[in-house]
């Protein structure tokens, strides 16, 4: 089965921190069938003066990621004014790369339901190829605010074989869209649980300089207003003038790191701001705290939670879209309101006093690797293939997770015998 991805939100040379979902599920996907990936970069005319779209000049327009083959081309793109134009200028930017360049791909993934999924849905119906849209939080949780977006979003999401999401809120989000649920497959991401597992937590500290009796949190995440970190560095302001034990450390850039940066000098050591860092030394903060932190103003099911956990660490998390899904008793953390800083500076101070065996709180957690992720979105991917071959007759609820065993790589009729489904 041949697989072309399509979306905004993937790495790239500049932006090596975009989306690690997509690039590691995607790689998995890999093992199983031929993924090809536009990772496409928003252009206008003078985009590249601005400071704010660095990215448009210096991305690379080829390059291999994780052993998948990227190219990221440019589409045309509106900047605030006419958001509707967006999602037919993507489709119109993108379709020079699918003709003339090799065989049409069998299925397509719009990874973001607009444009990219928007964007799927055009190209699928111009070239008669089944569109899947992979949706993640925002996609579903914001966007239909805007009236504007609210009516193309739903067209491209009625319209796909058929949507994947990542909790079964956003499941809720894509039915309300008008999507049939026995299209809709709940397919959760996965932790490379090599990499993320309960270590020594004094061993950690030392290796990052930490002194053993302190109370550490940790953040990981886009230094963004959205992902709640002003209000972290508020809640822990309060309670650093009462508690000199506790210290927090983000980890991660964005818009917001000249604000934190300002916010740990005032602290004087008690704050930490790491930038960006590779998984290799998340992990290390991860092992080397008592509680991870993730207050954001909306979310879908957001993965560094699920590493966390996998970690063996406790969660002080917003009750935002499917994080409940993942902290699904309380023994795992704390779920609090967003943007509601004085019960985010008590659950902190809890999560940070409290005990607890790092080894339940995995198994407790019960955390599922990359390959299964990728192995039922291939599931996912097959069907929406069989659904252009034949009506579709019923299928499974939104409520229930899709996992099962994949085609091998090569044909799709290869696969369809490998799991017993029909394609006449």
């Amino acid at each position: 089965m041949r697989v072309l991805l399509i979306t905004k939100i993937f790495p790239n040379a500049v932006h090596p921190d975009e989306a690690p979902y997509n690039r590691r599920q995607f790689a998995a996907l890999s093992r199983y069938c031929d993924v090809r990936v536009l990772a496409t970069i928003p252009w206008f005319p003078g985009m590249e003066r601005l400071s704010k779209w660095p990215i448009g000049a210096k991305a690379p327009r080829e390059e291999v990621i994780d052993g998948l083959p990227v190219r990221h081309p440019r589409y045309l793109y509106v900047p605030r004014i006419a958001p509707v134009l967006n999602g037919p200028l993507y489709a119109a930017s993108m379709l020079p790369e699918l003709i003339g360049r090799g065989p049409l791909p069998d299925v397509i993934v719009g990874a973001f339901a607009y444009p990219d999924g928007f964007a799927a849905v055009c190209l699928g119906r111009l070239l008669g190829v089944p569109v899947v849209i992979k949706t993640h939080g925002s996609d579903i949780d914001v966007i239909p605010r805007d009236r504007r977006l609210r009516r193309p979003l739903g067209w491209g999401l009625t319209r796909a074989a058929r949507v994947v999401t990542v909790s079964r809120t956003l499941a809720d989000g894509v039915a309300a869209l008008g999507v049939p649920r026995d299209r809709i497959d709940v397919i959760m991401n996965g932790v490379d649980v090599k990499l993320f597992q309960p270590r020594n937590r004094a061993e950690a500290r030392a290796a990052l300089g930490k002194s053993p009796s302190s109370r550490l949190i940790v953040f990981v995440g886009h230094l963004h207003r959205d992902k709640g970190v002003l209000d972290l560095i508020d809640a822990f302001e309060r309670l650093a003038q009462v508690h000199p034990d506790l210290e927090l450390a983000l980890v991660g850039s964005g818009a917001e790191e000249q604000a934190c940066r300002a916010a740990a000098a005032r602290l004087g050591g008690r704050l930490t701001v790491t930038g960006y860092l590779p998984h290799d030394q998340v992990s290390l903060w991860l092992g080397a705290c008592d509680a991870l932190t993730l207050p954001s103003m909306h979310e879908g099911t957001p993965n560094v939670l699920l590493e966390a956990l996998a970690s063996g660490r406790r969660v002080v998390a917003t009750s935002v879209g499917g994080i409940p899904d993942i902290l699904h008793t309380p023994e795992l953390g704390e779920l609090i309101p967003p943007g509601d800083r004085g019960a985010l500076a008590d659950a902190l101070l809890r999560a940070a006093r409290a005990d607890y065996d790092p080894a339940r709180i995995a198994a407790l957690a019960g955390g599922r690797d990359w390959d299964d992720s990728a192995r039922a979105l291939h599931d996912s991917l097959l069907r929406a293939v069989r659904s252009e071959r034949r009506p579709r007759a019923g299928g499974q609820d939104a409520g229930d997770t899709v996992f099962s065993v994949p085609a091998p790589k090569g044909g799709i009729e290869n696969g369809a015998a490998r799991t017993g489904a029909s394609l006449n």
